[in-house]
């Protein structure tokens, strides 16, 4: 019986992850669950799961928490250990019992929590793009140093470590990373500047959260996912390329130096992969749809557009310039999607905000995940003077 924490347990990844472990309770286990502000879907959690630990942001969730279980009926006895803030998210993936912790929560918040259970040898189910992008290098030596295993959960990530498979490392040519293209992917440049919200946030085949529905639509999603792939897989960016597949079968490919492409297939459904790393390195029958060959289908492939997609080449330079430039990435984009969805920038500043933040950001060598908060920090309140200065107008005024 595995015993797993998740981290982020009622976001999109948390619920998957959540159906998964339904879906085989002989196999798995809850542990812990560490959530955010959805208290209510926390408490049923709580309920179905009864895990042994329940973890929110602040004290204040914690009060609130206690109240809504209370309202439940459930003796108190039955409760599980109820904690709250950064420190409790680290003892919840760090207890001598578990066994795998799903890193689904979003942004640097859940960081520190993951480096930790790395260091104590917990396998990790990795859909948290930050722990990565922000600190790749000592996240990496880190399960170098420990022996552990880092599996992802992301798509491409998750299809590529599939397709890795068929293979000697050293064979490898190159990795492809397929790319939905979003909803502007043909839609002309000088359109895009008057993109709304609304429009941006209609992505035309996941359902995600508002911060990465927004990055795939910039394709600095994408751009992330080159970077992550370059850590996972020990690539430079010369082998890392990105396609633009809108029909989302194709998760990634891999390319072996004789020509041949091995694609990982399957159903645009989170749980196969969630399940994969889970069982990794068995296979078990997933609780996700299958690839219906009876229907006739089309699959198209074409390079994206680095001119109209910018944050995407910005997320190469980033990674190609090393150290804390692919933090400074991150920090800076989350806070140009924050004022892009509040109406306070245009859709293509969001671009200019994080190249600027990356002209004016230090780049250095950080040496510790407190360094690695501290640039995350520093970023953001640069990114945010930067709108200030820019002088930028909500969508629509000029």
């Amino acid at each position: 019986m595995m015993d797993i924490t998740i981290l982020g347990s009622t976001g999109s990844i948390g619920t998957s992850t959540l159906d998964v472990v339904r879906q085989h309770p002989e196999k798995s286990r809850v542990f812990a669950l560490v959530a955010g502000k959805n208290l209510s879907l926390l408490v049923s959690q709580i309920l179905e799961f009864r895990p042994r630990m329940a973890v929110v942001a602040d004290t204040a969730d914690l009060d609130e928490l206690a109240h809504l279980l209370k309202g439940t009926g459930l003796a108190q006895s039955a409760w599980p250990a109820l904690s709250a803030g950064a420190e409790a998210r680290v003892v919840a993936a760090t207890e001598e019992e578990v066994d795998f912790v799903m890193s689904a929560i979003v942004g640097v918040a859940g960081l520190e929590a993951t480096y930790e259970a790395i260091l104590k040898k917990k396998r990790i189910g990795l859909a948290n793009k930050e722990t990565l992008v922000a600190s790749g290098g000592l996240v990496m030596d880190a399960v170098r140093r420990s022996g552990t295993e880092l599996l992802p959960v992301d798509s491409e990530h998750n299809g590529a470590h599939q397709c890795f498979r068929a293979g000697q490392r050293s064979e490898v040519t190159r990795l492809i990373l397929t790319a939905s293209g979003g909803p502007f992917r043909e839609t002309a440049k000088e359109r895009m500047a008057d993109v709304t919200p609304e429009q941006a946030l209609n992505h035309p085949t996941w359902k995600m959260g508002r911060r990465i529905t927004i990055d795939s639509a910039t394709l600095m999603n994408k751009g992330f996912e080159v970077i992550e792939a370059c850590w996972l897989f020990d690539l430079p960016t010369s082998q890392v390329e990105v396609v633009i597949h809108p029909q989302s079968s194709i998760h990634a490919m891999v390319e072996y130096n004789d020509g041949s492409v091995i694609a990982q297939i399957s159903a645009t459904d989170m749980r196969m992969p969630i399940q994969y790393a889970m069982t990794y390195p068995d296979r078990k029958k997933a609780p996700a749809g299958r690839v219906d060959w009876s229907e006739a289908r089309t699959w198209s492939f074409s390079p994206p557009d680095f001119g109209r997609f910018p944050l995407l080449r910005l997320a190469y330079q980033a990674q190609n310039l090393g150290g804390s430039s692919t933090c400074t990435l991150n920090a800076a984009d989350e806070i140009a999607v924050e004022a892009f969805l509040e109406g306070r920038i245009g859709f293509l500043s969001i671009a200019e905000v994080v190249e600027e933040a990356l002209a004016r950001v230090a780049r250095r060598s950080p040496g510790s995940i407190e360094e690695v908060i501290a640039i995350d920090q520093e970023t953001r309140a640069v990114a945010r003077q930067i709108i200030l200065e820019f002088g930028l107008r909500p969508v629509g005024v000029r």
